[in-house]
């Protein structure tokens, strides 16, 4: 965990030096911007075709920084981030609207989930009808219906009659 530690300090440190945002470096990556801030983080696997475009929005990657972004990354996180204010209302957001959030999945979909890796996310800036600033945060995910488990559809059950 510090090799990841350092890492994403080191990562973040370039972040800074470019003076660039999450949302810029996105735009100009073609990514969203918390996919960025993910790859930043060692949260998620820099594509090879995506490597030249994060190198040009941020040019003080150094080729070895890029070489171990392309390596799957220990997708983790600390226990201790709940206790952000932002995670933590994040959060209780998700908790408290969940289960209507479910029932109208469940209504619009039928049984089933909303993927969190075939997922798309962004955090996005507008003005509300006061004017005041308003988050926009957009999950948008595959999605899974539950399966009906028939031994006649299980692989491993077939494999062994063989």
């Amino acid at each position: 965990m510090e090799n990841k530690a350092n890492m994403v300090a080191s990562l973040m440190s370039v972040k800074q030096k470019s003076g660039k945002t999450f949302s810029q470096i996105a735009e100009e990556t073609g990514l969203t911007n918390v996919y960025v801030a993910q790859l930043l983080r060692r949260q998620a696997q820099l594509k090879p075709e995506t490597a030249p475009k994060l190198k040009a929005a941020l040019p003080l990657l150094s080729d070895q920084q890029v070489h171990e972004m392309m390596v799957a990354p220990l997708r983790s996180y600390d226990p201790n981030l709940i206790q952000d204010p932002t995670v933590y209302r994040l959060n209780e957001a998700v908790m408290h609207f969940g289960e209507s959030i479910k029932e109208i999945v469940n209504e619009e979909f039928g049984d089933g989930i909303m993927s969190a890796i075939d997922f798309f996310c962004s955090v996005d800036k507008i003005k509300g009808v006061d004017g005041k600033d308003r988050v926009v945060l957009t999950f948008d995910g595959k999605y899974l219906p539950h399966t009906e488990q028939k031994t006649e559809h299980m692989v491993s059950r077939l494999m062994r009659k063989e």
